[in-house]
C-alpha cells in the first residue's frame, strides 16, 4: 500500500481534477478551506487524521445537488478512488460514512451514524457555509440557480420535511434562516463552536445592514 502523505497527495489531485468546473461555492477552493479547517479542529480532539483527511478532501466529490439528488454517487466515487489506492476497507467505510452523513439536509431528522471524524469534518463543511465565506457561497450558488436575492412575500420555511428542502427554489436570503443561522447550534466540537459563535455574529451584522439597504434606509 502507499504511503498515507501518497495517498493525501493523489487525493488532493484527485479531487483537483474532478471539480475543475464546479460551481464556485462547491469548487476546489471549497474542499480546501474544510480540509485546512478540519485539520485545526482535529489538533483538539482525538481522532484518526488520516481519515478526517480524506474525508474532507472527498466530501463533496459528488455533491448529490448537482446530481438530480442521488446521495450515493459520493460515496461511490470515494470507494472507487481510493480502492484504486488500495486504501485498508476500513478506511473506505468510515469515508463513505463521513460523505454519506455530513450534510445538512433540512427536516428533524437524527442522523443514524456518528464518529469524532465525522464530527470534526462536519464542523468544518459547516463553518464554511457561514461568515463571509458562507454568505458569498450563499450568493453564489443563488445565482448559479438564477434565484431571487429577496423577495418579502416569500418568508423562510422553518418547517421543511427533507423532501421539502431539496427541492426549495427560495430567494437566496430564506437560506439563512433555513440553514444558515441553525448551524451555530448544530456544531459538534468545542473549536467548531467558538469558531462558529464569531461568523453566526457577522451573519447577523450582514443582515440588518442588508434590510437597511434594501428599503433605501440611510
Amino acid at each position: 500500500m502507499l504511503n498515507q502523505d501518497t495517498i493525501l497527495e493523489k487525493t488532493i489531485f484527485y479531487v483537483q481534477q474532478e471539480l475543475a468546473q464546479a460551481e464556485g461555492g462547491h469548487d476546489w477552493w471549497h474542499i480546501y478551506r474544510v480540509w485546512k479547517m478540519a485539520k485545526h479542529i482535529a489538533q483538539h480532539e482525538e481522532v484518526d487524521l488520516f481519515v478526517v483527511e480524506l474525508g474532507a478532501l472527498l466530501h463533496d466529490i459528488a455533491d448529490a445537488k448537482f446530481h438530480g439528488g442521488d446521495e450515493s454517487i459520493g460515496p461511490r466515487k470515494a470507494r472507487a478512488f481510493l480502492e484504486s489506492l488500495t486504501v485498508p476497507e476500513n478506511t473506505i467505510q468510515q469515508v463513505e460514512n463521513i460523505i454519506l452523513h455530513i450534510s445538512f439536509k433540512g427536516g428533524n431528522e437524527a442522523s443514524p451514524f456518528y464518529s469524532p471524524e465525522l464530527a470534526v469534518v462536519q464542523d468544518a463543511d459547516r463553518l464554511d457555509a457561514i461568515g463571509a465565506i458562507g454568505i458569498a457561497r450563499a450568493f453564489n450558488y443563488g445565482g448559479f440557480k438564477n434565484r431571487a436575492l429577496y423577495d418579502p412575500a416569500i418568508p423562510p420555511k422553518l418547517d421543511m420535511t427533507k423532501e421539502e428542502y431539496k427541492a426549495s427554489q427560495a430567494p437566496t436570503i430564506n437560506h439563512f434562516y433555513e440553514k444558515l443561522l441553525l448551524l451555530k447550534d448544530r456544531m459538534n466540537t468545542k473549536t467548531g463552536k467558538a469558531i462558529a459563535e464569531k461568523r453566526h455574529q457577522f451573519m447577523e451584522v450582514f443582515l440588518e445592514e442588508f434590510y437597511r439597504e434594501w428599503e433605501a434606509e440611510l
